[in-house]
């Protein structure tokens, strides 16, 4: 009977906790759906909220101009903010569990500097690895060198048959040779060419457009549905390599599959925008820190934080300075560093107490 009791009240609260998970989820989609509604709203023209409003439901409701300005320039924007964040976070919260680092995020494996020179040779020498893509010139280039390098990196670390920690290394010393190469080309450029790449480096949301979202979707929506088809292994990964063996687990196979799907999403992500740090790192920790290690919860989680972050970040940075708008890279490293300091600071005072 004591028996009986005691698997009722453990069946009572697993419940429970699985109930205050979903309505984590809940409020946090209610808040990312809040934050996207205002970033559209807010921006260069200072429009009445019900013309705004009016213009979403019909485009011609308030003649061409404010078409363009809502469906051709806020909306994409705000969307963009909403899916690359979303990437960001998702493929942060993959690298931290396959790595089994807390501290690693998408740009790990060195992929932003490869990204970055990527763009600067498309900028500065007007080379592309396929010719002929025209205004897509420097997208595609830093899209291609971003994955080359995880293509690299998977490729040595299979042949080698290498854990986590030489992953990391391989990527510090691409992130190094990847910076130098790029201050070369910051060297060679004339002082426009100059602009373009700081500029291209600091991370911006004025590149997105529709075509991007379309394709940044399509991925999101292949990411996200195989990640779940992997979350018990995944959670199982997150215990340690002997644990995830003993329970059936591939590892080396799970940990190349994953490292695909993050290296598509973070080359994505910096080809889109630019390089914009801290919310692969920032959005898996608080998710962490809210729902544990369970897959279940903490990869949707984690992509929910991270389109918030991004999305709040965007409106941000319309509001600091009136008919300016400021790169987003610099406000996410202005917001990342204080917040995850204080992650460090916490998680510091659960373990010492």
């Amino acid at each position: 009977m004591s028996a009986s009791l005691d698997t009722q009240a453990i069946r009572s609260d697993y419940s429970r906790q699985i109930f205050r998970r979903y309505l984590i989820l809940g409020v946090v989609a209610l808040l990312v759906m809040i934050s996207f509604f205002v970033d559209v709203t807010n921006g260069p023209g200072n429009f009445p909220l019900s013309v705004v409003f009016e213009t979403l439901l019909d485009k011609t409701a308030h003649g061409i101009k404010l078409e363009v300005i809502i469906w051709d320039y806020r909306l994409p924007i705000a969307v963009t903010a909403l899916l690359v964040g979303a990437i960001l976070a998702l493929a942060g919260a993959q690298m931290q569990t396959v790595l089994n680092n807390s501290l690693a995020e998408p740009f790990t494996l060195g992929i932003s500097s490869a990204a970055s020179f990527g763009a600067a040779l498309a900028i500065v020498v007007g080379w592309s690895i396929v010719p002929g893509i025209g205004p897509l010139l420097v997208t595609f280039n830093a899209f291609v060198f971003a994955l080359i390098t995880c293509i690299f990196i998977l490729v040595a670390t299979r042949i080698k048959g290498v854990g986590p920690e030489t992953m990391i290394l391989f990527g510090i010393a691409i992130f190094f040779a990847f910076n130098a190469a790029l201050a070369m080309m910051q060297y060679m450029a004339s002082e426009d060419q100059l602009s373009r790449i700081v500029f291209w480096m600091m991370g911006s949301l004025s590149r997105a457009s529709w075509e991007k979202i379309g394709i940044g979707s399509l991925l999101l929506c292949f990411a996200l549905p195989y990640s779940f088809i992997r979350t018990w292994q995944l959670t199982a990964l997150r215990m340690g390599d002997d644990t995830a063996i003993s329970l059936g687990v591939d590892v080396s196979r799970l940990r190349i599959e994953m490292l695909i799907v993050v290296s598509l999403l973070a080359a994505t992500a910096v080809a889109f925008v630019g390089a914009v740090g801290f919310v692969g790192l920032v959005g898996p920790h608080i998710a962490r820190l809210i729902v544990g290690e369970d897959q279940r919860f903490f990869i949707p989680l984690s992509a929910l934080v991270g389109a918030l972050v991004m999305s709040l970040t965007s409106i941000i940075s319309k509001m600091i300075t009136p008919g300016v708008i400021y790169p987003i890279g610099i406000i996410t490293a202005l917001i990342g560093v204080p917040v995850f300091i204080s992650l460090i600071l916490s998680t510091r005072k659960e373990r010492l107490s």
